[in-house]
Formats: C-alpha cells, structure tokens, sequence
C-alpha cells in the first residue's frame, strides 16, 4: 500500500504516490467530487452575458472558463495517475495562468478563482508546495485588488486561505489514513510470517523428537527379532513406536490447531523412554518443582531438542540433565561435538526465539573433556514476565 509521500523527503515536500480521491478502475468516479464544484465558474460565465459586454469579452470569458472547467477535470482525472512530476507541475500551472486570463478580462477578484489550481496544487504536488501556493495567491489578490481599486478585497483573499487549509487538512488526513493502512498491513504480514515460524518451528520440535524416537524404538525391535532373543522385548518396542506415532500425529494436529504446550515432567520422562532404547544410559532428575511455572514450558522444549540432538548426532552413552531455578542443561560424553559445533541448525534457532521474548539465553558447544553441552539460561527476575 502506498502512503501520500512518496520520497524520504521530510513531511509535506514528498510527492504523492497516492493521491486522495484516487479510485480504482476508470477515472470517472475520481472526477465526480470535483466536477460538483464547477457550478461556481458559472458565476463569471452569467455575469458576462447578463450584463451589458462587448461580445469579443463575452466569448473569451466564456471559452476561458469552459477550458478552464475541462482542464480542471483533466488536470485531476488523469494527474492523480500520471507518475511524471513535470506533467503535474505543468497542469497546475496551467489552472494557475487561467484565473489570470479572466481577471485581466473581468478584474482582479476573478483571481477568487484560483481555488480550482489550489485545490488541484494540494492533491497533486507535494503538500507544503501546494499551501505556499494557495497563500501566495491570497497575498497576490490582496495587491492586485489594492492597486486595481484602491482598497484590498479581503473577503475573496480570506476565501483563498481557507481552501488552502481546508485542503491541506484534507490532503493530510488522507496521508494519515494511508500510512495506517500500510502499516496495518505490514503488521498482518508480520503476523503471517511470525505464525509461520510458530508452526514450522513446532512442527520441527515435535515431529524431530517423535520421528528420532521412532526410528530408535523401531531399530532396536528390528535387532532384537533378528536375533532372536527376546520376541517379546521386540513386541513391546513395536507396540511403543504405534503409541509414539498416535501421540505424534495427536501432537501435530494440536500444533496446527495453535493448542500445543509442552510439559516439562511429559518431556522427562519421553526422553528417559527415549535415551533407554538408544542405548543411552539417563541421569536425570526427577521432579521439576524448583522450576517456575513460566519457565517449565520454554525448558520442555530446550530438554525436547537437547535430547533429539543427543540421540541423533552425539554418539553418546550417557545424558545427564540438570535442572535450576533459571537454567536447565543437557550434556552427553559423546564424540559428535566437532559436527554440532558449526552454524546452528533450525532446532537450537527456534530454541532461541522461544527464550528471547523471556530475556534468556542459549548456548551450545563442546566441553573440555569431550562431549557436548546444551544450555539455557533466563534472567532472574525474568521468569515471572
């Protein structure tokens, strides 16, 4: 949507981009406002026929005000669309010279005239340009009149200024309610944009951790039917990877729908269920009372991601996780910690986002003495925003 200014320029010496009455599709209903106000260039046109003229200024003050009626309506109709600076400045010029022509003819009250060319310089150039215009003209017919007949004549010089405030506050309200409207539409598109990155990073949390648990519970039924040890440890595998994949798909239809949450005890004791068939040996806690309610859903997701990131890529035999007030951390002794050390993935980049909005941080690296740390840390005092 495009506001009134179209430049960086300061406000009122942009040139309109979107000018008022600019309708869309033909040009007629963008011409009707300002054809109602033409009947008063008829007042030039009875006054030089009903009283007693030379017929020579009877039709040139006939021809000037018809042409410029047509250009007025011209003028508007088609400079409201016509992207050239130089065809704008040019027709009100135009308007302005016509005013000119009949007071020359008829007087320099007839210069009253010139709030067609004000009214067209205030749509169709840059505000501030248009109201010095507007006041140059009332000062103009002010010394004209003062010289012409001896005295100013304030009333049409008074009539001069009003138009031009009155379409500078026109022309300013709709400047107004074209930015509004390009910013309430730059606010639904960053409202599009921030749902999208809700659901995408959602999905990824839930189906990541769904789908790594999956494929760990199916690989190991897979082990033990071949070789046969235990038919029924398999079974109980397979039974898990079905209630896994209800509770996925249970999960996406509730991420889609904007319902989800994550729970911090649900997601201990998945990644326990978790981390026992990869094989991984589980140290973690075993309550979440110490954490503060606020901060149990943001650090269900971080234990979510760390764990995936365990099973999948760390190569690890054990996982411990400590839980704060503040902070929660997961860290494994595996050998992966070189491949997880480059630019973060889209996991540990939508971890960041959820903690922002709480003032807290992630950070994830190797550790010293091997093995790989994930931690999320939130401001004290933050926990309760």
């Amino acid at each position: 949507m495009g506001g009134h200014d179209q430049d960086d320029r300061p406000a009122g010496w942009g040139w309109p981009v979107n000018p008022p009455l600019n309708g869309t599709g033909s040009r007629l209903p963008s011409m009707i406002w300002p054809a109602l106000f033409l009947f008063y260039l008829a007042q030039p046109v009875l006054d030089a026929v009903n009283n007693p003229h030379p017929t020579g200024y009877r039709v040139a003050v006939v021809t000037v005000t018809v042409v410029y009626a047509v250009t007025y309506l011209v003028t508007i109709g088609v400079g409201m669309r016509h992207p050239s600076r130089v065809f704008r400045g040019v027709a009100v010029a135009w308007l302005f010279a016509m005013p000119v022509v009949l007071a020359v003819l008829g007087g320099p009250d007839l210069l009253v005239y010139w709030t067609y060319a004000i009214a067209a310089a205030l749509i169709l150039l840059p505000r501030n340009v248009g109201v010095l215009l507007g006041l140059t003209g009332a000062v103009t017919l002010l010394v004209a009149s003062a010289i012409e007949m001896g005295s100013p004549h304030w009333d049409n010089a008074m009539l001069l200024v009003v138009m031009t405030m009155a379409m500078f506050g026109f022309t300013a309200l709709h400047g107004t309610v074209a930015e509004l409207r390009a910013a309430q539409d730059r606010v639904a598109d960053l409202a599009v944009a921030e749902e999208r990155a809700r659901l995408s990073r959602d999905l990824h949390d839930v189906l990541g951790h769904s789908l790594t648990t999956i494929t760990v519970k199916a690989g190991l039924a897979r082990r033990v039917l071949e070789s046969g040890a235990d038919p029924g440890r398999a079974a109980a595998e397979i039974s898990d990877v079905e209630l896994l994949s209800r509770q996925a798909l249970t999960e996406v239809r509730a991420t889609v729908s904007g319902y989800r949450t994550a729970s911090l005890p649900a997601e201990l004791a998945g990644a326990r269920a978790a981390l026992r068939a990869a094989e991984i040996e589980a140290d973690l806690p075993h309550a979440v009372d110490d954490v503060p309610v606020p901060l149990q859903e943001p650090f269900a997701y971080v234990l979510r991601e760390g764990v995936t990131n365990v099973i999948r890529h760390s190569g690890a035999s054990r996982c411990q996780v400590r839980l704060g007030q503040t902070w929660i951390e997961i860290l494994d002794d595996g050998l992966g910690s070189k491949a997880r050390n480059g630019a973060p993935g889209h996991g540990l980049t939508g971890l960041a986002e959820r903690l922002a909005p709480l003032g807290g941080t992630l950070d994830a690296g190797a550790v010293e003495d091997g093995g790989f740390r994930l931690r999320a840390t939130v401001s004290a005092g933050r926990e309760s925003a």
